[in-house]
């Protein structure tokens, strides 16, 4: 169980998952526009990543329902920092981090039909100052591996932030106050 469905569950929300299944190469829909501002990429793949589920429960003919999808990035400036594409990056982008504050960027939308609403969450994580050695402990553990910026909050990584600002559950993948909002205006009482 991945830490979006235990945020859903949290707010009490019934819902199943609509994956991508062995055709769709849902990794490209992440890849970074030249010169696009962290903002503007997150939203722009949380909106192609709802648009390939809406059309995946169409074709499975599933029954018409209101579709949740997110995504999210860390920036540091315009630097956006995605998911590691291995050790050594992990490791890099960890280095960059270490010691300073970085943006955690979560958009969510919600579409049905035609009809389609998001909302922007953002945080800012401090990072004290990371030893190499540290780094490579962490990164041996595998754990920022598929994770933006190459580290989950609600991981062993918490152990390097000094500060957040903004939404917990945000910079965990799913942001609860914008989630509940868009659940709302869909009918869906949290």
């Amino acid at each position: 169980m991945c830490s979006s469905d235990l945020l859903l569950e949290q707010l009490g929300v019934r819902y199943k998952l609509l994956l991508a299944d062995a055709t769709e190469d849902a990794e490209s829909l992440e890849l970074v526009l030249p010169n696009e501002a962290p903002a503007s990429y997150v939203q722009r793949v949380t909106q192609l990543k709802l648009e390939a589920a809406l059309k995946r429960l169409k074709r499975r003919g599933l029954p018409v329902a209101p579709v949740l999808c997110a995504d999210t990035t860390v920036a540091m400036g315009r630097t956006i920092y995605g998911k590691p594409a291995d050790a050594a990056d992990a490791r890099r982008m960890l280095g960059e981090l270490s010691g300073k504050t970085h943006r955690v960027l979560t958009a969510v939308a919600m579409g049905q039909g035609r009809r389609c609403e998001q909302a922007l969450s953002v945080s800012r994580v401090t990072f004290a100052p990371v030893s190499a050695r540290q780094i490579r402990d962490y990164v041996a553990s595998e754990e920022p591996m598929g994770k933006a910026g190459a580290y989950a909050v609600q991981g062993r990584a918490a152990a390097f932030i000094s500060a957040i600002s903004g939404s917990y559950s945000g910079i965990m993948g799913l942001p609860m106050f914008e989630t509940a909002q868009l659940l709302v205006r869909y009918g869906i009482k949290p």
